[in-house]
């Protein structure tokens, strides 16, 4: 059985898919799949057995968006089934011009006219689970659990314990805790676990604040990573950590794939949505507050006190909690 997937764009969200897909995998034995999606997320997802192909979509940078979709599809072919994570009118284009009869997507104005499929998906729950329903909606025998996260690309195998470091989160700054901050949770634990920093080649500047910090309260086991990893080097990374402090972001998605002990600090997004989806060992350092979630990139208020207010001891005493 073929199987045309379209993942999300960001490498968190891609994550927070792979339950869905894995359920897919399991309800459809003889299941192949196709991946289309994103650099990151094609990059992350690529590795499961029973991909056969995978697909990165740039029709965005086509002069004719709709030509370059309709180009897409045609050489994709047709599939038994296709089902797309993305709601976006021109996911929805691509399923239709694939001329795959039984094609899914989250219930919009755009799919609503071109698929055969499209459940309305209540965003009431855990994005993971918002997913494995899209992917089980012609299924009866599903019991409704939604299994954990899953990557297939192997962990590093790290000589000591070691703490991984997560300032960036590439949605925007509203999400971002503070360099000196994190810098202040690694030398809490410096004693115990080598740190290695980790950000994207946009978080270079704060991975470098970070490394500034540690080194001037002497702290030399360190290894600072941003903007020096692939995807596939940094999801290896991450799982190969016996600790890890984040943002709210795709590598505190791949953390939890991992089932690496996590302490993830949230402020402007919504924690009962994308938080760590089943990690047994993971901590949320999050204040209440009435602008808050927000869901916007940059504060809208220009105070930024979601972040602001949580301390780096809050952070660590959370930490020594999750490992106690």
């Amino acid at each position: 059985m073929k199987i045309l997937i379209i993942l999300p764009n960001w490498l968190g969200d891609a994550v927070m898919a792979t339950p869905a897909i894995e359920l897919l995998g399991t309800y459809y034995p003889s299941a192949r799949f196709t991946f289309v999606g994103s650099y990151v997320s094609i990059e992350a997802l690529k590795y499961h057995p029973r991909c056969e192909n995978a697909v990165v979509d740039e029709t965005k940078k086509a002069p004719n968006r709709i030509n370059a979709t309709y180009k897409l599809a045609k050489k994709l072919g047709s599939f038994d089934m296709a089902i797309s994570f993305r709601n976006q009118i021109h996911s929805s284009l691509l399923l239709k011009l694939t001329g795959t009869f039984f094609s899914v997507a989250k219930k919009s104005w755009h799919s609503m006219f071109m698929l055969s499929h499209t459940p309305n998906i209540k965003a009431d729950k855990h994005l993971s689970k918002q997913y494995a329903e899209l992917a089980m909606i012609n299924t009866d025998e599903w019991n409704k659990i939604t299994p954990k996260l899953r990557l297939y690309i192997e962990p590093e195998k790290f000589e000591k314990l070691t703490l991984g470091i997560n300032a960036g989160a590439t949605y925007g700054s509203a999400k971002r805790w503070y360099p000196e901050r994190f810098a202040q949770v690694a030398v809490e634990f410096s004693d115990r676990y080598d740190i290695v920093i980790f950000g994207g080649p946009n978080e270079i500047e704060m991975a470098d604040e970070i490394e500034s910090h540690l080194k001037s309260l002497h702290v030399t086991n360190y290894t600072n990573l941003a903007g020096k990893t692939n995807i596939k080097e940094l999801c290896s990374l991450i799982g190969g950590c016996s600790l890890f402090v984040t943002n709210d972001s795709g590598p505190m998605h791949v953390a939890a794939a991992y089932g690496v002990p996590t302490v993830s600090i949230f402020g402007p997004t919504k924690h009962t949505e994308t938080s760590q989806w089943m990690n047994e060992k993971s901590s949320i350092v999050r204040h209440d507050m009435e602008c808050a979630p927000c869901m916007r990139r940059e504060c809208p208020l220009g105070h930024h006190e979601c972040m602001k207010s949580i301390t780096a001891s809050e952070v660590i005493k959370a930490v020594k909690e999750l490992n106690s």
